[in-house]
């Protein structure tokens, strides 16, 4: 039943204690996979500190000295166990503890039992899926090597890569490679590694080692990180006979940290010579070409309307002349014709005109406003008339009017 509380009504401290003692109580005695982070005898009683495999948890524990002299195996700081523990709660201190009652080092064989257990997880949850491999660039700018200080592995990559193509610039991190904190040290190195846009592949590098020594390289975090990194990771562990689990997480392994100098970085020399191959290839293939297209043109060439090409030209110039004189000819008789017509046209348009009647000795009068007389009614005497004849006009006055019959003229064919 859950204790209620309220600010008016608090629970004093050592209730909360007594529950607290009371809850680990029940809780009985329990099996704990822990690593030996310290351990101090004194007075018949042993004092330890376990740590967790992998996140940052610490405990107390006490056992009696026989406790720890009765295990199969030698117990030391640093030591993977598992031990049969009773959790005990100090009320006065508020501490919780750990009473040991049996402690089992963890052997190679428990050690590989485990790592099978890990890797089967893992694998269930999908972290070793092909899909998920990145592929690496076939000529990296940055490389990142995660690796120990100096070591021989450090070198193994940095000389065999540069062997290669000595142009390849690396970025280190130097790691504890073995024993407590190395795990957490890798992925710090990790973490650093891809944050960074120029590193283009990380490797991490070591040379080979003991179950033991390569445990940090089976640590559920650590694999985890290397699942979650955005860039190519290659594991260079270099132990062939028990793989550990990053090997499988990896997107490439490397069976030693010279294969993967050799497998990340193409090797100049033999770039160069495919060029080479490449280019002469080439060479011999267009060669190939031009030689077939030079005799395929030489064909051409040899044929007799390409011998004496004039022939051609000088038969198909005597058509376009022909064709030139007969539309010459045909166009001229066309413009003879024209002429005629309009000839014939101006001839009639000239009779119709007023002029040719004027040119017969005929003129027009015309009143001071332009209006042509037609009559002898539309004047009176003294009335200055305009006389038009074919070369110029005559100012005249009028003296007297005289009417005339219709269809009468005078001896000169002129109306009076």
């Amino acid at each position: 039943m859950a204790l209620e509380t309220t600010a008016d009504q608090p629970a004093p401290l050592r209730q909360i204690s007594q529950l607290i003692d009371g809850y680990v109580g029940r809780l009985g005695a329990v099996w704990v996979e822990a690593e030996i982070a310290q351990l101090t005898r004194r007075q018949g009683v042993c004092f330890l500190t376990l740590r967790d495999l992998i996140a940052k948890i610490s405990i107390e524990a006490t056992c009696h000295v026989s406790v720890l002299d009765a295990s199969p195996g030698a117990i030391t700081e640093g030591a993977r166990v598992i031990v049969h523990a009773k959790p005990s709660f100090y009320a006065p201190r508020g501490t919780l503890a750990l009473e040991l009652r049996e402690i089992r080092p963890q052997g190679e064989g428990e050690l590989l039992a485990q790592l099978e257990r890990r890797k089967q997880l893992l694998a269930a949850e999908g972290l070793f899926d092909p899909r998920h491999k990145l592929s690496l660039p076939v000529l990296p700018h940055g490389i990142g090597l995660i690796t120990g200080k100096n070591s021989a592995a450090e070198r193994d990559v940095l000389q065999n890569a540069r062997l290669r193509w000595p142009d390849v610039r690396f970025v280190v991190r130097h790691a504890l490679m073995q024993g407590n904190g190395s795990a957490a040290d890798v992925m710090r190195g990790l973490a650093e590694l891809a944050s960074d846009d120029s590193i283009e592949v990380i490797v991490i590098a070591r040379g080979g080692g003991s179950i033991e020594d390569l445990l940090p390289f089976s640590d559920e975090g650590l694999i985890r990180a290397v699942h979650a990194c955005r860039t190519p990771v290659v594991s260079a562990i270099g132990h062939e006979p028990d793989t550990p689990i990053l090997d499988l997480v990896a997107d490439l392994r490397a069976s030693t940290p010279t294969d993967a100098a050799k497998r990340i970085v193409p090797d100049v020399g033999e770039e160069l010579a495919g060029l080479a191959s490449i280019r002469a290839r080439s060479r011999l293939v267009i060669g190939a070409i031009v030689s077939r297209e030079l005799h395929g043109l030489a064909a051409i060439r040899s044929r007799p309307v390409l011998a004496t090409p004039s022939t051609l030209v000088d038969a198909q110039q005597a058509i376009v002349q022909e064709a030139r004189d007969r539309a010459r000819r045909s166009l001229g008789h066309r413009l003879d014709r024209a002429g005629d017509e309009i000839g014939h046209h101006l001839a009639r348009v000239r009779a119709l005109s007023p002029l040719a009647t004027l040119e017969r000795g005929y003129a027009v009068a015309q009143l001071p406003d332009g209006t042509v007389v037609t009559s002898v009614g539309q004047v009176a005497d003294e009335v200055e008339l305009s006389i038009r004849v074919v070369d110029g006009t005559i100012a005249a006055r009028v003296l007297t009017t005289e009417t005339t019959p219709h269809g009468k003229e005078d001896d000169h064919g002129q109306d009076t």
